[in-house]
C-alpha cells in the first residue's frame, strides 16, 4: 500500500460488516487510525481483531447513529483515543419495508432517523474536531435509490425498496452540498456516494461468497438497467471512498458520485 492516509485518524460508521468493514480494512491498510462506530459489539469486535492481525490500527466503539446522546458519547470516547479527527466515512444506515402509502409510521421514522439523522448527528459532533484538525473530509453514503425513478411496469416487475429510504438517501445528498458550502472555509471537504448493486450481507438473499456468485434483492431489475455487467462488491466501494478520503481528490467537493456499473436509466 502507498500510505494515503498515513497519520490519518478515521471515523467509519457502521463499521462492523460489508462496504464499512471493508473500509476500515482498507483505511488501516494505507496508514490510518480507524475507529469503527456502531451497534452490534460481537461483529464490531471481530472486524476491530481483524484489522489489528493485518498489522492494522482499530478500535471499536459502541454506538447508535440514530441516538444523540450516544453519537456525542461516542465521538468523544473516539477522540480521546487518538487525539484528532480527520476522515469521517458516514456510512451507517439501513433500508425498510413497506410502500407508498402503506409504509407504517414507525417504519418511516426509523429508516429516516438512521440514515438521515444520523448522518446529521454524528457529523455535527465530529465537526469541531475536523475544524480542530486543521480540516478533513467527509463522506456521506447515498443510494441511487435517491435519483433513480421507476415506471409502474418496473415497480410491477422488479419492485422498490422503501419510499422511506429514498427520501432518506435523497436529504443525505443535500445534506452533502450544504455541509460542503459550510466546510469550504475550514478546509472540510465533503463528498457523497450513491452505490447501486453491491453484494452486502443486508442487500442479499443467501450468500455472498464469490464462488457461487451470490443473489442480490433486486438482482433482475440491476442487470437489466447496468452497462457493466454486475455485482459490484464492499472493496469496489471501500476503493471509491479512499480516494475522496486522501489528497488525490483534494480539488473534489460536494459531489455526489455513483457507483453502480453505469445504471442507464436515472431520473
Amino acid at each position: 500500500m502507498s500510505g494515503k492516509l498515513t497519520n490519518k485518524v478515521s471515523i467509519i460508521t457502521g463499521g462492523n460488516s460489508g462496504i464499512g468493514a471493508s473500509t476500515a480494512h482498507l483505511f488501516a491498510k494505507e496508514g490510518s487510525k480507524v475507529l469503527i462506530l456502531a451497534r452490534r459489539e460481537v461483529e464490531g469486535l471481530k472486524v476491530q481483531e481483524s484489522v489489528r492481525a493485518e498489522g492494522g490500527e482499530c478500535t471499536f466503539v459502541q454506538c447508535d447513529v440514530g441516538e444523540p446522546d450516544s453519537v456525542n458519547q461516542a465521538i468523544e470516547k473516539a477522540s480521546a483515543i487518538y487525539g484528532s479527527v480527520h476522515v469521517l466515512f458516514n456510512n451507517a444506515g439501513h433500508g425498510g419495508g413497506g410502500d407508498f402509502p402503506n409504509s407504517t409510521t414507525e417504519e418511516w421514522n426509523s429508516v429516516i432517523n438512521d440514515n438521515l439523522n444520523g448522518t446529521f448527528y454524528v457529523s455535527r459532533a465530529v465537526w469541531p474536531h475536523l475544524i480542530k484538525s486543521g480540516g478533513g473530509t467527509v463522506i456521506n453514503m447515498s443510494s441511487l435509490a435517491a435519483q433513480r425513478g421507476f415506471s409502474p411496469k418496473m415497480l410491477d416487475e422488479f419492485g422498490a425498496t422503501a419510499p422511506s429510504y429514498y427520501a432518506a438517501k435523497a436529504g443525505v445528498d443535500a445534506l452533502t452540498r450544504y455541509m460542503a458550502g459550510v466546510g469550504g472555509k475550514h478546509n472540510i471537504r465533503v463528498n457523497c456516494i450513491r452505490p447501486g448493486q453491491i453484494m452486502t450481507p443486508g442487500a442479499t438473499r443467501g450468500t455472498i461468497d464469490d464462488a457461487d456468485g451470490g443473489h442480490h434483492v433486486f438482482e433482475d431489475m440491476f442487470n437489466m438497467a447496468q452497462i457493466i455487467p454486475g455485482p459490484g462488491y464492499p472493496t469496489d466501494v471501500a476503493n471509491l471512498v479512499l480516494f475522496l478520503a486522501c489528497e488525490d481528490s483534494s480539488f473534489i467537493t460536494s459531489e455526489i458520485i455513483n457507483i453502480d456499473g453505469g445504471v442507464a436509466a436515472k431520473i
